[in-house]
């Protein structure tokens, strides 16, 4: 009995003897306010790492939907500018063209009657232009009279306006007046130089004057992405800022871009601005239709970066651990602004040059 007493005597001893120690390390704080003291012999301390605040380079992303477009000045729709029969085509998907390009060729009635007009006009120029220079002649061997020569002369200048009207109308279809025939057959072509990327024309086919377009020619070596910026994103974006285009079908390239336009109008359902980028696209990856990510970065700017670790959460507020003084923590409420990787850009709460706990902060947050 007596063994057994010493034995529990023992036990408790050794209890009292360890207690204290893991209070030590586990309570071994004092508090006043948000104010907490840790004693130099705190068994924790040696637990607690410090840095200083500092500002550095921070660049402000945000990632936007995007849909490539095709620049509305390098893509053209051809049709027919007159009812007839296509004769001839010259199309191929993926031709190379210039404004000059032949497309194709088409038989129609009402490029005939302009012909006829045409060349009626310049009939008649020519008539006019001869009896002009027969009344000037009359005129200066003194057989004629002033005023038909000024009736000639201003019987020329009617009949040459027509004339120029008429071959203006002629012209209008990249066709030349000086040496078209009469009734050869109408050759559209191309208005743009690109590549054809569409082409839906079939021989013998009759096309009626409001059909829909033969052929489709676009310029694709730049084109256009329209994302959607937030409204309240705004101020991060300006014309020609950089930023990078992410394709889900080449995650591996990364297309670098340039902002091109921002509208003006705000979309009052999505409370959201178009945004349209421009991007070069020689190869060809990107494609008028395609889904991709705008990654947009705005230029460099100092800001308080602190490591995610020195950040903990109480509530719905953010608060560090600042050292005010040797063995002396302030527990603050910081506002966060961002997230980059693993640290945080400080809104508000810090400045640079302060010292606050980046590890081993956890044993002091529970301090109230």
């Amino acid at each position: 009995m007596k063994q057994a007493i010493i034995g529990i005597f023992i036990a408790w001893i050794a209890f009292s003897c360890d207690k204290p120690k893991q209070e030590q390390e586990t309570v071994g704080y004092s508090l006043q306010g948000d104010t907490i003291f840790i004693p130099p012999n705190s068994a924790f301390k040696a637990k607690l790492k410090t840095a200083l605040v500092q500002k550095e380079p921070y660049h402000w992303q945000m990632l936007s939907p995007g849909t490539v477009k095709v620049i509305p000045t390098q893509y053209a729709e051809i049709a027919s500018p007159f009812a007839g029969r296509l004769t001839r085509s010259y199309l191929r998907l993926g031709m190379k063209t210039t404004p000059e390009t032949p497309l194709f060729e088409i038989s129609s009635p009402d490029f005939m009657a302009a012909q006829k007009v045409f060349f009626q006009e310049k009939s008649q120029l020519e008539q006019a232009r001869k009896t002009l220079k027969r009344q000037k002649d009359l005129l200066d061997n003194g057989v004629g009279t002033q005023k038909d020569f000024e009736e000639a002369q201003t019987a020329y200048e009617i009949e040459k306006t027509e004339y120029n009207n008429a071959a203006t109308g002629i012209k209008l279809f990249k066709a030349d007046p000086d040496k078209m025939v009469l009734g050869q057959p109408l050759v559209v072509r191309s208005p743009i130089a690109g590549e054809v990327i569409e082409n839906k024309a079939v021989l013998g086919q009759f096309i009626k004057d409001d059909a829909s377009s033969i052929a489709t020619i676009a310029e694709l070596s730049k084109i256009w992405i329209a994302g959607q910026i937030k409204e309240k994103d705004l101020r991060f974006i300006h014309k020609l800022d950089e930023c990078h285009i992410e394709m889900a079908a080449f995650p591996e390239k990364i297309i670098k871009a340039k902002v091109f336009h921002i509208d003006e109008i705000v979309d009052e359902e999505t409370r959201s601005v178009r945004v349209l980028i421009e991007a070069g696209n020689a190869d060809h990856t990107l494609k008028p239709g395609m889904y991709v990510t705008v990654n947009f970065t705005d230029k460099p700017v100092n800001l308080i970066l602190i490591p995610s670790k020195a950040i903990f959460q109480m509530s719905d507020a953010s608060f560090v651990f600042v050292k005010v003084a040797e063995n002396k923590y302030l527990k603050r409420k910081i506002e966060i602004a961002d997230t980059q990787e693993n640290k945080i850009v400080v809104k508000s709460g810090l400045e640079a040059g302060e010292t606050i706990i980046t590890e081993g902060g956890f044993l002091l947050s529970g301090a109230k």
